[in-house]
């Protein structure tokens, strides 16, 4: 069999659109949208902290961002597509039923290797590497590509009847677009140093974007419905001492981290979720305010801007802490 061998993270690339939609735009847009229904002012980004937010142009697929990141990861890092043995694809959004969002942006890439997608609400990504990693270390792959692309502005609720629908509309009115990829590779030192995920499944109605049959034939997605207090409970249900195990096996602790990546639906959430689990919050990379609910592209998303930042530097240990609807939540622990 030869030595071990070990997954290392090589570098991720982050994929934002040139547009940006304000939080006061997208209220001035609801009103005009909805005549006669107050649309309270400032108050969704008081609840969220979210102040703005990238819009993809209309004719943007969720592919389309996922291959502008891994292009440009891919002519950073000195791949060729063809060096390239698996490709994920790991999102809420997808661009069809069937085939995998994978086979579309390995034909885009002009690679010809494996392909499969990975979805797991917001925690796709993070799965996505904690199987990227146990197939290097299989030596089934030496190289994978891993890519998200989130369309999630095209689950903003635009029309609402009433002040409470607004309301109840809110979290849609967090979410954000973008495209992220991350490459890993098989090193001779661990790279990806461990991961641990628990769930509690029977709270998955707490947060739910519904696909319906049609009578006519074909399918519709309904809106997102969030139960703030079936979430909450469903928080204080999971196993939060999974999220350290990773650092207890290595012997270290959320203070020996050069930064910890934290999924963020909203800054309230995100500060609530930190205080439960014990994660300083001064060590989270923060994006939600500024880029808003990046879906399953957050954790990768402050991975890039930490390390575009110098905030970590290669050997430094980084945390990707997930929680998602469904509901599941996780650790990958790695050495940058």
């Amino acid at each position: 069999m030869g030595a071990p061998l070990y997954a290392q993270v090589t570098d991720v690339a982050l994929h934002l659109p040139g547009t940006s939609l304000t939080t006061a735009e997208l209220e001035d847009r609801l009103a005009d949208l909805n005549p006669g229904v107050p649309i309270p002012r400032k108050l969704i980004e008081c609840v969220t902290g979210v102040s703005s937010r990238h819009v993809a142009d209309a004719d943007q697929r969720a592919r389309d961002l996922a291959v502008t990141a891994a292009r440009d990861l891919l002519a950073r890092t000195g791949h060729p597509p063809a060096a390239l043995d698996l490709i994920i694809f790991a999102g809420v959004s997808l661009d069809a039923v069937e085939p995998a969002t994978a086979h579309m942006v390995a034909a885009e890439l002009g690679a010809g290797c494996a392909a499969f997608d990975v979805r797991n609400a917001c925690n796709s990504v993070l799965n996505a590497i904690e199987l990227a990693d146990t197939l290097i270390t299989a030596r089934r792959y030496r190289t994978v590509l891993v890519v998200c692309g989130e369309v999630a502005t095209s689950a903003i609720r635009w029309r609402v009847g009433c002040e409470q629908e607004f309301r109840a509309a809110i979290p849609s009115y967090t979410v954000s677009d973008s495209g992220a990829a991350l490459l890993l590779e098989a090193a001779a030192v661990p790279g990806i140093m461990g991961h641990r995920f628990c769930a509690v499944p029977e709270f998955w109605p707490a947060a739910v974007m519904p696909f319906r049959r049609l009578e006519s034939g074909g399918h519709v997605t309904g809106p997102f419905t969030v139960d703030a207090v079936g979430l909450a409970v469903a928080v204080h249900k999971l196993d939060l001492d999974v999220l350290t195990q990773p650092l207890r096996e290595h012997g270290v602790g959320w203070d020996d981290l050069a930064a910890i990546c934290v999924h963020q639906a909203s800054l309230p959430s995100l500060r609530s979720f930190c205080e439960g689990a014990g994660i300083p919050l001064d060590k989270v990379v923060v994006t939600i305010a500024e880029h808003g609910n990046l879906v399953a592209a957050t954790l990768p998303a402050q991975l890039h801007e930490a390390a575009r930042s110098g905030r970590v530097r290669r050997g430094d240990l980084v945390a990707l802490v997930g929680v998602a609807s469904g509901l599941s939540a996780g650790t990958v622990l790695l050495r940058w």
